[in-house]
């Protein structure tokens, strides 16, 4: 009898467990030069006390389910995600000329890109969750490209990973006010990257003090991965699932030794 009260015992307080950790997200609204913008926030809230702030930014096709989807798994692995809004509120689309328009609107400008992009920093910063001593920030395609801007503009980030995005060589200014170190994780098959781009970055990233890693992925495309990436009809874009898998696990890895293993 007493084991079965104590068996009974165990699956309600496991249950009850279960049923008060999850992920809780929510919209969060802001502005940036009189342009209204809504950015998504996600975090576990079982997890005690403030936890690592992690940006995510998005792929030129602006804050969709994708990258939300992002910010809620890294929300599950005990970190505060906050999935930064780049283009303006509601402004996502699945065709690539108007995603073009939107990203170049904003890359045309580099100290506008950052101020923008530092927007969405400073709103992760201000949750109250977030240890702000221990912050980064991830991107994709678009997203890719900002968080080495971020990096390169003296953001105060443990460190800053990108997927398929552009590659960006810093100047000598840049790299001298680096605070972050970075991964980058390029698709061995990237069209939108040429290999004298590549050639260039490494030269540029040699000559600086900046702690850097490249990782690049055989048979990989542009956005390998997003599952999505082929229902565009763009040759340049493919899912791929290895690489998907396998550069979530380095940056899992790079986090756990730029952020520290307590989460």
């Amino acid at each position: 009898m007493k084991s079965k009260l104590f068996l009974i015992s165990l699956i309600l307080w496991l249950s009850t467990g279960t049923a008060f950790a999850k992920v809780v997200s929510q919209s969060l609204s802001y502005t940036h030069d009189g342009v209204s913008l809504e950015g998504y926030l996600a975090y576990d809230d079982a997890v005690s006390g403030k936890a690592p702030g992690i940006l995510v930014v998005h792929e030129w096709w602006g804050l969709n389910d994708y990258v939300r989807s992002r910010a809620e798994q890294l929300a599950r692995m005990g970190y505060v995600a906050f999935a930064l809004d780049m283009y303006g509120k509601g402004k996502s689309t699945e065709h690539p000329d108007q995603a073009a328009a939107w990203m170049k609107a904003i890359n045309a400008n580099m100290d506008q890109w950052l101020k923008r992009a530092t927007a969405g920093l400073d709103v992760l910063k201000k949750q109250p969750r977030v240890d702000t001593h221990r912050m980064a920030a991830i991107g994709y395609c678009f997203g890719g490209a900002t968080v080495q801007v971020l990096a390169y503009g003296g953001a105060d980030l443990k460190g800053v990973v990108s997927f398929h995005g552009s590659l960006i060589s810093p100047s000598a200014e840049q790299a001298g006010q680096t605070q972050a170190k970075i991964m980058i994780c390029h698709g061995a098959e990237d069209p939108f990257n040429k290999p004298e781009t590549l050639t260039a970055y490494v030269d540029a990233m040699n000559a600086s003090t900046i702690d850097w890693q490249l990782i690049v992925f055989g048979g990989a495309r542009h956005g390998f991965t997003n599952p999505d990436a082929d229902k565009h009809g763009m040759p340049a874009l493919a899912y791929n699932p290895s690489a998907d898998r396998r550069s979530w696990q380095q940056m899992t890895n790079f986090f756990n030794e730029v952020l520290g293993d307590e989460k």
